[in-house]
């Protein structure tokens, strides 16, 4: 599928969320992250849209379509950290695993996502975010 397809799905999910319908849109993005063109976008683009999802700031109990979100998640970012080992899939990924109740992998995430980009600016975002969260656990 193209960048637009992945695009128009995304703005699809966001409208859902927006107009008020949460519950919808978690199942939006699982459908979107378990469809087998979504690993075929670039990189980045497959980024972006994970991000809008697992970064999302939420309060309260997490409901079951929402952990159905995050576990189809992680198989995505899972390749994403296979092949470009970049430390801020390993944040996300690590937030998958969080939220779905595996600490001691999400701690290993965050861990190893700490240190590569220690080693790249460790005085960015980032840095800060991961150790925040390593702390937490």
């Amino acid at each position: 599928m193209s960048k637009e397809a992945l695009v128009s799905a995304v703005k699809q999910i966001v409208a859902i969320s927006r107009s008020g319908d949460a519950e919808a849109s978690f199942d939006g993005y699982a459908r979107l992250f378990n469809q087998p063109w979504f690993s075929s976008n670039r990189p980045e683009d497959q980024r972006q849209a994970l991000k809008l999802f697992v970064l999302a700031k939420r309060v309260g109990q997490p409901s079951a379509r929402l952990l159905e979100a995050y576990r189809a998640a992680i198989a995505p970012l899972t390749e994403l950290v296979s092949v470009l080992g970049e430390p801020e899939d390993f944040e996300m990924l690590g937030v998958c695993h969080l939220m779905v109740g595996n600490e001691e992998a999400a701690s290993n995430l965050f861990r190893r996502g700490l240190a590569l980009e220690r080693d790249r600016d460790p005085a960015s975002d980032l840095c800060g975010r991961l150790m925040t969260r390593v702390a937490s656990i």
